[in-house]
């Protein structure tokens, strides 16, 4: 697919807007209280939507609502998500009453040290991927309920450095690189882009899967100081904006061209091509990364996942 309406790498968040009213509709954006998030959620608020932030630091979220109040006219809602704890996962599905239009799958981490969470995952597998899976899953009946619905999975070119390793996904037998469980998670993001749309696309809901450019947000805040040093200072020229880095994701929750048009991988606001290598930040998507096969394993694995650790916290597993 061709750029959509001549929208490019330079195009912001309200460009991609521009003419589009979102009123009555709802969405909820993850990790809404930095970064991208932040400027996704206040131009789906300018545009009409009415928009939850939903994030881990309400503080900091409450911050947001009342910057992007200031800035739009438009309140927001904030909630508490902890993408890493199935309960608090749990806790926001069960409080979210009524269709849900659009949900960006947007929080994340990078590059982190070797951690795990309570249920015993890898901590970048669990925030990235595990705690979005169950929120998508958790909230599908909202999303039939929105008639026509969107679901953005935010990945990244960083999917290049790991492939999804079934054989142990936690890194319990193999050796850890913080490079590797980000790029395993981020491979995680687009398929499951790729069997949500084979599984929900009848059902009215769109889903698709983005590289948002290279941005300076806190993600990088486990880099070594001296190397982020030196990439801002030489890589001026490919870096963007957070409005900028919005761009991408407002277009797969908004765009009317992309009705129905999903399980795919978008960059630069518009679909990647299909590489054999990644030579840059934005440089196409890898095989492995919307295999079919694998992304309806990973569904699998991911479903039995998530509904062992709500039996073992007494949430019991959702009916699906």
């Amino acid at each position: 697919m061709s750029s959509i309406r001549g929208l490019t790498k330079a195009s912001t968040a309200d460009d991609v807007l521009a003419g589009i009213d979102l009123t009555g509709r709802r969405a909820v954006v993850t990790g809404a209280s930095s970064g991208i998030g932040v400027e996704t959620a206040r131009s789906f608020a300018r545009a009409g939507a009415d928009v939850t932030l939903a994030v881990r630091d309400t503080a900091k979220g409450a911050a947001v609502a009342d910057d992007i109040e200031a800035t739009t006219g438009r309140s927001v809602d904030v909630a508490e998500l902890r993408l890493d704890d199935i309960a608090s996962v749990h806790a926001f599905v069960g409080a979210w009453s009524g269709p849900l239009h659009i949900l960006v799958n947007n929080a994340g981490i990078m590059d982190t040290p070797l951690a795990y969470t309570t249920a015993g995952w890898e901590s970048q597998l669990a925030t990235n991927h595990l705690g979005h899976f169950a929120l998508a899953t958790g909230l599908h009946d909202a999303l039939v309920a929105a008639g026509s619905a969107r679901v953005v999975s935010v990945a990244s070119s960083g999917h290049g450095s790991s492939p999804f390793h079934f054989e142990d996904p936690f890194f319990l037998r193999r050796d850890y690189t913080p490079n590797l469980g980000y790029g395993q998670s981020k491979t995680a993001n687009v398929l499951f882009a790729v069997e949500a749309q084979r599984r929900w696309g009848a059902e009215g809901i769109t889903t698709n899967a983005l590289m948002p450019g290279g941005i300076w947000t806190g993600l990088q805040k486990h880099w070594d100081p001296e190397v982020l040093a030196t990439l801002k200072r030489d890589a001026v020229d490919v870096v963007k904006t957070t409005e900028q880095g919005a761009s991408t994701s407002v277009l797969l929750a908004t765009a009317p061209e992309l009705e129905g048009y999903g399980g795919r991988y978008f960059e630069d606001n518009r679909e990647a091509q299909v590489v054999d290598e990644i030579y840059d930040v934005v440089y196409g998507v890898l095989p492995w990364a919307v295999d079919p096969e694998a992304a309806a394993r990973l569904w699998d694995v991911s479903t039995a996942l998530v509904d062992a650790e709500a039996v073992r916290l007494g949430l019991g597993a959702p009916t699906r």
